[in-house]
């Protein structure tokens, strides 16, 4: 599939590196929060943590207090996050038992927690587990939990599939991780407020406009300013 961009004839849009939207979703964090970091993309927000704010990192193998990644040649085997990749631990870190990581998951006390995903709704749904392809090896792990567990739900993804199509959605097609859930969407492109309206733009990188994403996605988007202005007015 030729992706839209390409199809309509016009240039390719502005993005940002993932290291550049790491740090936004790091400034993004409140002070005090407690927060999981999704399998792939989304760890790297550890690496961007604004120094002197207290935010505490939770994996879901068992850890509270992760720090960022190791310095090369100071990688201990025995301290590792979610996805396996080595961690190192901050002062006052804790380690308990797989079980006991997932009940503070599914019990609400979670802060936020930025997930992948290969849909989102404009209703704030999330798939992120399977594609639904034939042979595709379904990937649940924690997310059914952190989506539905966590009080902010934080999306990491680049806007287009890489055949081209968008990963906003009006209604999800492939099977979901939870409904309702997500609160924010970081892309390569732009940024995404979810609303009782459905998407409304955030913050646009480079020449990204609310019509030149619309023309992208499909969708109706509109500048969170106007959203705003408009909610008023009603």
């Amino acid at each position: 599939m030729t992706p839209a961009s390409e199809a309509s004839g016009a240039s390719a849009p502005t993005r940002i590196p993932r290291d550049q939207l790491a740090a936004k979703i790091a400034a993004d964090i409140p002070e005090g929060a407690i927060v999981n970091l999704g399998i792939g993309a989304p760890t790297l927000v550890a690496d961007f943590l604004p120094d002197g704010l207290e935010i505490i990192l939770h994996t879901e193998n068992g850890m509270l207090g992760m720090g960022p990644k190791p310095a090369a040649g100071r990688i201990d085997p025995d301290l590792i996050n979610a996805g396996k990749q080595p961690v190192t631990e901050l002062a006052g870190s804790a380690f308990f038992h797989h079980a006991d990581s997932f009940a503070m998951m599914r019990g609400g006390h979670l802060d936020v927690c930025v997930l992948g995903a290969f849909q989102v709704s404009e209703h704030g749904d999330l798939a992120n587990w399977s594609t639904g392809a034939p042979g595709a090896i379904p990937a649940v792990g924690g997310a059914m939990d952190l989506a539905i567990g966590a009080k902010d739900v934080y999306v990491m993804t680049d806007l287009l599939a890489k055949d081209g199509s968008s990963k906003l959605v009006a209604a999800c097609t492939y099977p979901l991780t939870g409904v309702g859930c997500v609160t924010r969407v970081y892309t390569d492109h732009a940024i995404f407020d979810v609303t009782p309206d459905g998407f409304t733009v955030r913050e646009a990188f480079g020449d990204n406009t609310a019509a030149s994403l619309s023309a992208l996605t499909g969708l109706t988007l509109r500048e969170a300013d106007a959203a705003a202005s408009a909610g008023k007015e009603s």
